[in-house]
């Protein structure tokens, strides 16, 4: 009874002779040698290598315009900042107009002030 044997290992004592030994047999020499059960042939190296390459290219390319994104957004940032400064110092300039009148009047100088009986001008 003879088994068939399927897997990917070969033992070495059951290779033919024709090939080469690569290793001498002892001691810690590993007795089986890997055999792939497809082969590919030079287009098919040809289109993995193109791919690779292919992806390789679209992974720096997002790599590489992730900082003009992060740029547009730091510009649009600044000009909202810009422009709430404008508008801050807009309300300042309100809010000073608003309150000087409003401190003077109600100020205690002001209200121990009476109007004058007689205006004389200087000619």
């Amino acid at each position: 009874m003879q088994k068939n044997r399927t897997a990917t290992y070969v033992n070495r004592r059951q290779q033919s002779w024709s090939q080469p030994q690569t290793q001498a047999y002892g001691r810690n020499r590993n007795m089986a040698v890997f055999q792939p059960s497809a082969k590919l042939g030079p287009v098919a190296h040809t289109i993995l290598v193109a791919l690779m390459i292919l992806v390789l290219g679209l992974i720096y390319l997002t790599q590489a315009t992730k900082p003009t994104s992060y740029g547009y957004e730091v510009q649009k940032i600044d000009a909202e900042i810009a422009e709430l400064e404008s508008k801050k110092s807009d309300l300042e300039v309100e809010n000073a107009r608003l309150t000087a009148l409003e401190s003077i009047e109600n100020s205690s100088v002001a209200k121990e002030m009476t109007t004058p009986e007689t205006v004389n001008y200087a000619d």
